[in-house]
């Protein structure tokens, strides 16, 4: 059996890498102090989430949860990204962590406190802007990300996780119902 050289080795993390879509091609780390790369998603839907803990929309927590404890199964990635943009986030991210996990019983995947808007913004909300026109006005902001990372569409915060518009985003990308 013929033995892989190193540089063969980085030819094809490069090939895999080249079949991420530029939006997805992402690596963050989480509250847990694990990392997600959103290329292993580029084949599911997203929701993208900029949140805060002390937020009166910090109650949207549970239909987040709720979504992705439901569609989990069928591919949907639900990630939070918590920010003190409106100077409503908590000071460490321990305790966010602690907030979303204690209050909401969060389990899907959260970055780390992150800038979300303006030119400070993380490129990946650059690109969710260059991608949709439309940036975070508060917190709890949405972005579903189709499969392929094509093809994003954006809600303000007043349009709840669990809405109609939202649902219809995120069906079309999920796998069949076991």
């Amino acid at each position: 059996m013929p033995r892989l050289l190193p540089l063969t080795l980085l030819l094809i993390a490069g090939m895999a890498n080249a079949a991420c879509p530029p939006l997805l091609d992402h690596r963050f780390k989480l509250l847990d102090g694990s990392s997600l790369d959103l290329c292993q998603y580029a084949d599911q839907p997203i929701l993208v989430v900029n949140t805060a803990s002390k937020c009166g929309f910090a109650p949207q927590f549970d239909a987040l949860e709720k979504l992705y404890r439901d569609y989990k199964p069928r591919g949907l990635l639900v990630i939070g990204f918590p920010s003190n943009d409106f100077r409503q986030e908590l000071p460490s991210n321990k305790e966010i962590g602690d907030f979303c996990r204690l209050t909401y019983f969060v389990q899907f995947p959260m970055v780390e406190s992150s800038v979300v808007t303006g030119s400070k913004a993380i490129p990946f909300f650059r690109q969710l802007k260059a991608a949709t026109g439309d940036v975070p006005r508060w917190n709890f902001h949405k972005y579903v990300i189709a499969p392929g990372g094509k093809t994003v569409t954006a809600f303000g915060t007043l349009t709840k996780p669990d809405a109609p518009e939202i649902l219809d985003a995120i069906r079309p990308g999920l796998r069949p119902a076991p």
